[in-house]
């Protein structure tokens, strides 16, 4: 399945922290490398800076995120965090948040994209080894690399196009989602008036 994958503003900040509220313990524990509370996690969220960073969401129906990606610029690498609500794993998902992110990166000029994680996150493991991710583990920890070549006229595109195509699933989910509230709301008033 092809997900569409959203570059996210400040306006979806509260679909992002409700995603990440969502995550169990064990999941906080994977995503994060320590099970946040919901204030570390909210301080997590107060910290993101929109104008350096990209942050990337893919929607459900109802306009909830199910999968979200923080791609970080540092020196000459860039990089990322993935999480993917538990219902939604192993359809690709987390693939095409990673790939969105790397467009991200090379086009940022970034050489490499490095992922960190807990050496017991073999989802994420897999995912960066399926990717062409070099991946070390040592005492615990993992850490995967990605080498990028630089952007070129395609990553570029890529980028412009990826969003487009979001921006419009988002916007169709968005009416359906409209359309679903009308129905019920009209099936609920019409109980209502049943019910007289």
């Amino acid at each position: 399945m092809n997900w569409p994958v959203t570059e996210l503003s400040l306006i979806h900040r509260p679909a992002l922290l409700r995603h990440f509220l969502e995550l169990d313990a064990h999941d906080r524990r994977l995503r994060f490398g320590a099970p946040l509370t919901n204030a570390a996690i909210r301080a997590y969220m107060a910290r993101i800076d929109y104008e350096r960073d990209a942050l990337f969401g893919v929607f459900d129906d109802d306009l909830e995120i199910i999968g979200a990606a923080h791609v970080a610029r540092a020196d000459e690498h860039v990089e990322l965090g993935v999480s993917v609500r538990r219902g939604y794993r192993n359809r690709g998902l987390g693939a095409a948040l990673l790939m969105r992110a790397v467009l991200r990166a090379r086009n940022w000029g970034g050489r490499a994209l490095f992922m960190h994680c807990l050496r017991e996150n073999e989802t994420i493991m897999h995912l960066a080894r399926k990717q062409g991710m070099h991946v070390v583990t040592d005492h615990g920890e993992a850490d995967g690399w990605l080498g990028l070549p630089p952007a070129d006229a395609s990553t570029h595109f890529g980028e412009v196009f990826a969003q487009r195509v979001a921006l419009f699933d988002y916007a169709l989910k968005s009416q359906l989602a409209g359309a679903r509230r009308l129905v019920a709301a009209g099936l609920s008033s019409s109980n209502a008036r049943d019910d007289e």
